[in-house]
């Protein structure tokens, strides 16, 4: 029995499948992200003081850059699972 307005959903198995295989890309997408967000902030700076990092002070050169790039680090690991698979299963290495 439902509520009046609420339809008996029920998720298939295509869906839970494609959900997946969604977050599974969707955790290569970090990484490079960052790496783009540092080029960007290097290029693009003005020079002018960030107001959120102001707080900080000046223990980083460049501002947010170097977070960007700690980042993109930190986000590397599927990446570097992907790399080290790939060569394992590699027969010319």
């Amino acid at each position: 029995m439902t509520a009046a307005g609420v339809s008996d959903t029920r998720f298939d198995d295509h869906g839970v499948v494609a959900a997946r295989a969604m977050a599974k890309w969707l955790r290569f997408a970090a990484s490079p992200t960052f790496v783009a967000m540092a080029l960007l902030t290097v290029v693009v700076d003005s020079g002018l003081p960030n107001t959120l990092c102001s707080a900080a002070g000046h223990l980083w050169p460049g501002g947010m850059a170097p977070m960007y790039l700690l980042m993109g680090v930190f986000h590397s690991a599927p990446w570097l699972k992907l790399i080290s698979r790939r060569r394992s299963a590699d027969p010319h290495s």
